[in-house]
Order: C-alpha cells, then sequence, then structure tokens
C-alpha cells in the first residue's frame, strides 16, 4: 500500500509467507519449463534419455502442485481486507500485470492519501477561523458605507422595465448600432442588432443576461417562416462564423454578476468594433485578408483587428 499499513483483518505473517510461497510455485514454474526447453539430454541411449525426462518433468509438476497447495493453504489464512475499500473498484487496478509501465493505482492510493490529509487541515482551519472571524463595527464601516454607489439589482429575474432602460440607454450610446428588442417566449428578451451595413447579431436574453449570440451578413434573412427570430441557424458566410465564435468567447470573458448591465454594455462595446470589418487590416500582419478572410478577432481590452492566427 501506499502507507506501509494493510487493511484491518489481514494476518501479516501469512501475507509474507504467502509472497515467499508465491516465489517459489514461480520458480517452480520456471523450472517446468526449462525441462521442456532442455529435452533428453546426457543419455547414451534413447530409453534412458526418455526415462530421465519424464522422471524430471514428473518431479519439476510435483513440485508446482505442492507449491500451489501451499499458495491456497496461505491464502486462506491471510483473511479478506475491510469491506469498506474507499477506493471501491479500483483495487482493480492493482491486477495490472505491467505495474511498472503504469503504475495506477499506487498513484491513486498516493492521491487518497493526501486527500485525507488535505481534508483534515482543512477542517481544523475550518474550525480556527470560525473562532477569530473578524467583524467590521461600526466605526470601521463610517463614511464609506455612505458614499459607496448603490448596488444594481443582482437577482436572475430583473423587471422588464429594468432590462427595457438598460438596452435604451446602449441604442443611445452608439449611433451607428440600431437594437431592436422583442419577448417572442414571454419575459426574456431577444435583441436584433444591426450593424450599420456590415452585419446583424441576434441576442438571445435570460433577463438581463446574455445566453447566445448569432452574427449573420446584412443581407442574410435572420426570421423563419412563421416571423420570428432565427436563433438557431448560423451564417452562410465563413466571415460571420467566424465572427459568431468570437462572441461567444467573449461572452465568457466579459463576467460580472454583480453589475449585467455593465456586462451588456462592455460587450456591446465590443461588438461596435466589428464596424469597420471589411477595412481594418491586422494589427499585425498588417494584410486585410488572410486565408480569404479579414480580420476577425477584436481584442477585448483593446478593441484592436487581428487575425485569427495573429493574435497567438
Amino acid at each position: 500500500m501506499a502507507d506501509g499499513t494493510l487493511s484491518p483483518g489481514v494476518n501479516l505473517e501469512a501475507f509474507s509467507q504467502a509472497i515467499a510461497a508465491i516465489q517459489a510455485l514461480r520458480s517452480s514454474v520456471t523450472r517446468v519449463f526449462d525441462c521442456l526447453k532442455d529435452g533428453m539430454r546426457n543419455k547414451e541411449t534413447l530409453e534412458g534419455r526418455e526415462k530421465g525426462f519424464v522422471a524430471a518433468f514428473q518431479e519439476s509438476l510435483h513440485s508446482v502442485s505442492r507449491d500451489l497447495g501451499e499458495l491456497e493453504r496461505l491464502s486462506n489464512l491471510v483473511g479478506k481486507p475491510s469491506e469498506n475499500h474507499p477506493l471501491h473498484n479500483s483495487g482493480l487496478l492493482s491486477l495490472d500485470p505491467v505495474q511498472d509501465k503504469t503504475p495506477l493505482y499506487s498513484q491513486l492510493l498516493q492521491a487518497y492519501k493526501w486527500s485525507n490529509k488535505l481534508q483534515y487541515h482543512a477542517g481544523l482551519a475550518s474550525g480556527l477561523l470560525n473562532q477569530q472571524s473578524l467583524k467590521r463595527s461600526a466605526n470601521q464601516m463610517g463614511v464609506s458605507a455612505k458614499r459607496r454607489p448603490k448596488a444594481q439589482p443582482t437577482t436572475l429575474v430583473l423587471p422588464p422595465q429594468y432590462v427595457d432602460d438598460v438596452i435604451s440607454r446602449i441604442d443611445r450610446m452608439f449611433p451607428e448600432m440600431s437594437i431592436q428588442l422583442s419577448r417572442p417566449n414571454g419575459t426574456s428578451a431577444m435583441l436584433l442588432v444591426t450593424l450599420g451595413k456590415v452585419l446583424k447579431v441576434i441576442v438571445v436574453m435570460r433577463s438581463l443576461f446574455i445566453d447566445r449570440t448569432i452574427v449573420k451578413g446584412y443581407n442574410e434573412n435572420v426570421y423563419t417562416e412563421d416571423g420570428k427570430l432565427d436563433i438557431w441557424s448560423k451564417s452562410n458566410y465563413q466571415v460571420f462564423q467566424k465572427v459568431t465564435d468570437h462572441a461567444t468567447t467573449a461572452l465568457l470573458h466579459y463576467q460580472l454578476p454583480q453589475m449585467p448591465d455593465v456586462v451588456v454594455r462592455s460587450f456591446m462595446t465590443w461588438l461596435r468594433s466589428y464596424i469597420k470589418l471589411f477595412q481594418a487590416p491586422c494589427q499585425r500582419c498588417g494584410k486585410f485578408l488572410q486565408d480569404g478572410l479579414p480580420p476577425t478577432w477584436r481584442d477585448f481590452r483593446t478593441l484592436e483587428a487581428f487575425h485569427d492566427t495573429c493574435r497567438q
């Protein structure tokens, strides 16, 4: 085992004897194969060679049978390990015959040992911290608490009017960007963002949190046959498929659950940088096209244009 101990209920003396019996059994089996390999040698007559080979082979088989019986006897004396083994079926990994090449079981035991230690020390640390918890007094809060700006609503479900006000303010911030808000499925909003004559973006929102974005070309159809926004089909153009992937990455980058309106405003500011999708050169290589595509990546901080391969 990893820590040098065996499970309760295991006879250590019988265990060591069983290991010796296994070694003896392996030696006996080796002698059997050596006997078969050597064959009939060192006898003058054919009859003598046959008798000598049969006698040696029988003796080797008797040794194997004797050692195997001894091992079975000792295995009954070793005892069974505890049924509440913490690693469950992972113990079967110890039966791997190529243990030297794939020491998974020993590594798993070591990891479990350190995990138990970590849990133990974490419990001790938690108890100490709870005993000495730091609490701010009213004097420490002082005037700073009065000057602190009012926090925005952080609940997942925000009033529709609040969402409408946020989107309306963002729409007024960017003249070259128009935002149409609709609620075809209840209170959740869906936005159709038109950026100049470059592209259109469908933004699926849950309250004030953006769930999904689909970027399509300015002349592409963004509606289904029943007149609703098509939130499933992707663009027919590779350039806008790339921008859709980058927009999904941007959603993961702009994360601030405490102030979702800031997240939406930051995302729209980043999206507005695509107004010159086909006019801005790559800031790394200086080219307008690479593999037939313009720079589709926009840096999250500087909003500079890069080709997908040049940004790395």
